[in-house]
């Protein structure tokens, strides 16, 4: 399932931690204390305020997390390439295609649901951002209430 796709998210950036000697309950405490506290670091940073993850993440305590490591994960050219807008806009296009497929087609939780939704957000980001680049910052009608869409 294409939930994200990486060119666009481009880099991963891991913690790591020692674990070893550590039971099975300590282990998965520590891991979910860290996936919540690097949600919560990756939502502050994001221009959206939120991050496409398909589960929900526990809400637990924050912890001061290991020093990281960060490294893109798509070659040089092919980032260069895929940076320029318009093809950003196609992918995400058609990574929301694909994702409405597979709600379509299965019997899918909410967070599949939610992450189509994040998707399109983004996608309009992305297009608004394009079209001000283009023809310099104007307003976008949403399509609600205003303009009589009751759907």
């Amino acid at each position: 399932m294409s939930v994200l796709d990486p060119v666009e998210v481009a880099e991963v950036e891991v913690w790591p931690f020692h674990l070893k000697g550590k039971s099975k309950a300590e282990i998965e405490q520590i891991l979910a204390s860290a996936e919540y506290t690097v949600k919560k670091k990756v939502v502050e940073l994001s221009k959206l305020k939120f991050v496409l993850n398909e589960k929900d993440i526990p809400t637990t305590r924050e912890m001061e997390l290991p020093k990281s490591y960060r490294k893109r994960i798509v070659p040089s050219p092919i980032y260069e390439t895929r940076q320029h807008p318009d093809i950003r806009i196609a992918q995400r296009a058609a990574t929301i295609a694909d994702l409405a497929k597979i709600i379509v087609e299965r019997k899918v939780q909410k967070g599949l649901r939610r992450t189509l939704l994040f998707q399109a957000v983004r996608l309009q980001s992305l297009a608004k951002e394009r079209l001000d680049q283009i023809t310099g910052p104007i307003e976008v009608e949403t399509g609600d209430e205003e303009s009589g869409d009751s759907r």
